[in-house]
């Protein structure tokens, strides 16, 4: 009895133990932080297999998440069903107008780049890879199809709610010259759903329709992209304007946008982790989302470069590129509150972990290597300004990159290759990681420093390479003491005065401070503000953020007519050294189909001390840019050409056809001699 008294007081322990140890688990749990919100996402390892349906006309990849339909052997994307979506594409659309590659090439020919043959690379249960090829033939393509051979390649994963895109594009030695201005996917969503747009944290809301944008409801202004809604079906915006590339972002920046649909509370985002197979460096511009609704995956263009750019192709040039892979991202949110933040906030998320997962290790081209088939470079850089002191200064924050071999700065216009960039930390230390292998040089430029960095050393990287450089030393243009300077060396003109649009001519999306530039016709400004006579900007007086236009332009004197504008940059010299030499450094942040002259002193003078002769093609004026292409010009001045006390320096725009011929500025410095 005794024995079974014992055995029954244990068994009460237990239970209580056990109960107790449950109350603190459920304590524990309702204590956590419970999410408002539930995002429907991934599956768990019972998620369904991916399944493979084909048929002479199209191709469907279903992984219980997202139904991918694609033509067959076209390549054109057709469908995504997710969700309550039968379509998140516009179905009305043509099958050619849906989800698409092109390229527009020689004298702006348009390419949807159809294929003719499908593969299955890939088919398990966890993922299905296919690939849509075509090879250019002389004899039946030459002067029809941009002449390349295309691997257009879908990937759909399992348990994961999106597909993934990317293309192989190849030109054979004998294939014939050609221009390649533009590469792009694009993706026309459908317009009875998705009227939310988000393109950052600031830049997002809902957006018109297409046909607001129509003649009947709309007036087009000074271009056709840029129309001011007169009539539009949502009230909301009557008296706006609506550009696209008011929506552009710098490659570096550009790595998610989308769009929502408020009534599934369903998002489609493109997400872009890596900038290696872009063009034109971290800080070339580009589309991302617009009206339609549309999104955009952009790897090649003009846009804010223009013709400098390198997208040449001569025969006997064998060329081949990887464009991707880009990440095409659903989610939804199963709550009524703020769904909108919801599944922004998620889609940042997904990007970190698409960021995280680079290089992609599922891909099956052998022309996209894996993690262990590439390279990185460290090193630390410093900087050596001789007329700042002895010490070296560490290039904090600095961007450095490596790309195709060229000069100091050529990876701006560089078109072709792959590029890879880092920022330095607080000490100047880089590390450059996932590097294809290939020879590249390595660049870099400094904030608050002119000028462009070249390590003159050819780097060869080989699977698995890992390069120190060590330490390296900038020594920027510099050949006296700065005796004034206006603007910060940013390679921006986002420092200088950005004034308010004309009130009738706003979008409201573009309100914010930092994004005021994007706003439409902000060139005419210059004449209302500035209307009794050209701007005078006096040193040690004027604030370069209030005295100092962003744009170099035309004046608008009526009549669709524009006159050339003089600046002045008043300025004492105390001591004049008559016999030294002077250096006037002009960095120049864009340039339009401008020329700028620069006289001494004298404005009347028919010849111009220096002029940079007619420069630029980047259009970013017009295209609400806050820079182009970047600049510099160092001019040695002699000495007697200054006077003691008073000077006055005049920079004339002389190009003034129309309104967008202009320059702007980055940064001024007059050097004195060496000391």
């Amino acid at each position: 009895m005794e024995k079974v008294a014992n055995r029954s007081h244990l068994r009460k322990h237990v239970f209580w133990l056990i109960m107790i140890i449950e109350l603190l688990l459920f304590l524990s749990a309702c204590s956590a932080e419970i999410p408002a919100r539930k995002i429907l996402k991934d599956g768990d390892s019972n998620t369904p297999e991916v399944r493979l349906q084909t048929s002479d006309h199209k191709v469907v990849i279903d992984n219980g998440f997202v139904e991918v339909t694609i033509e067959n052997p076209t390549g054109y994307l057709t469908g995504i069903k997710y969700k309550g979506l039968d379509n998140v594409l516009e179905s009305s659309n043509h099958n050619s107008n849906k989800g698409y590659w092109d390229i527009v090439w020689d004298n702006g020919a348009y390419d949807k780049i159809v294929t003719k043959h499908v593969k299955v690379i890939t088919r398990t249960d966890d993922l299905v890879e296919l690939s849509f090829t075509k090879k250019w033939k002389f004899r039946t393509d030459h002067g029809k199809t941009v002449p390349l051979n295309i691997d257009k390649r879908f990937i759909v994963r399992r348990g994961v709610p999106g597909l993934y895109m990317y293309g192989i594009f190849e030109r054979q030695e004998d294939f014939p010259d050609a221009q390649m201005y533009q590469t792009r996917i694009a993706f026309k969503l459908n317009e009875d759903k998705f009227r939310f747009m988000a393109i950052s944290d600031t830049i997002q809301r809902i957006m018109p329709k297409e046909e607001d944008r129509d003649d009947t409801r709309s007036q087009t202004l000074d271009f056709k992209e840029a129309v001011q809604l007169t009539n539009p079906s949502d009230p909301q915006f009557r008296g706006e304007v609506d550009d696209k590339y008011q929506y552009s972002s710098e490659n570096k920046d550009n790595k998610l946008h989308g769009w929502i649909s408020d009534d599934e509370a369903v998002g489609f985002w493109v997400i872009t982790p890596s900038n290696e197979f872009r063009t034109g460096g971290p800080h070339k511009q580009d589309l991302t989302s617009h009206v339609g609704p549309t999104a955009l995956s952009m790897f090649v263009s003009t846009h804010y470069t223009g013709i400098e750019i390198d997208t040449a192709y001569k025969k006997g040039e064998a060329w081949k590129k990887v464009f991707g892979p880009v990440f095409i991202y659903l989610n939804s949110d199963s709550s009524d509150n703020d769904f909108r933040k919801t599944l922004w906030n998620d889609a940042k998320r997904q990007l970190s972990e698409e960021i995280e997962s680079w290089p992609y290790n599922f891909t099956r081209s052998e022309d996209f290597p894996h993690a262990e088939q590439r390279g990185e470079v460290s090193g630390q850089l410093l900087v050596r300004d001789r007329c700042m002191g002895k010490e070296l200064v560490q290039a904090q924050s600095a961007f450095v990159g490596l790309a195709a071999p060229r000069y100091a700065g050529s990876w701006q216009t560089e078109g072709k290759g792959y590029q890879f960039w880092t920022q330095t930390d607080e000490i100047g230390r880089f590390n450059i990681k996932n590097v294809r292998p290939g020879e590249y040089n390595l660049y870099a430029w400094v904030h608050g420093f002119i000028g462009n960095y070249k390590l003159d050393l050819n780097i060869t990287i080989q699977p698995g390479n890992k390069i120190n450089l060590g330490t390296l030393i900038y020594d920027p243009p510099r050949n006296g003491p700065t005796l004034w300077e206006i603007g910060i060396p940013d390679r921006t003109a986002a420092e200088f005065f950005i004034p308010d649009p004309d009130p009738t001519l706003t979008n409201s999306l573009c309100i914010d401070d930092a994004d005021k530039f994007r706003q439409y016709g902000l060139w005419d400004r210059y004449s209302d503000i500035y209307r009794h006579g050209d701007l005078v900007y006096t040193v040690g007086v004027s604030n370069y953020s209030q005295d100092w236009f962003f744009a170099h332009v035309p004046r608008n004197v009526g009549n669709s007519t524009n006159r050339p504008t003089t600046w002045q940059i008043k300025y004492n010299l105390e001591h004049v050294n008559e016999t030294g030499n002077y250096t006037l450094q002009v960095a120049l942040a864009a340039a339009s189909y401008a020329e700028l002259q620069v006289r001494f002193n004298n404005p009347d003078a028919v010849q111009p001390y220096f002029t940079t002769t007619r420069i630029g093609y980047d259009n970013a004026v017009a295209r609400h840019g806050i820079h182009g292409l970047h600049r510099l010009y160092s001019i040695n001045v002699p000495g007697n050409i200054f006077q003691k006390g008073d000077n006055t320096i005049f920079l004339t725009q002389t190009r003034s056809q129309v309104s967008f011929n202009a320059v702007m500025y980055d940064y001024i410095r007059l050097e004195g001699p060496t000391v």
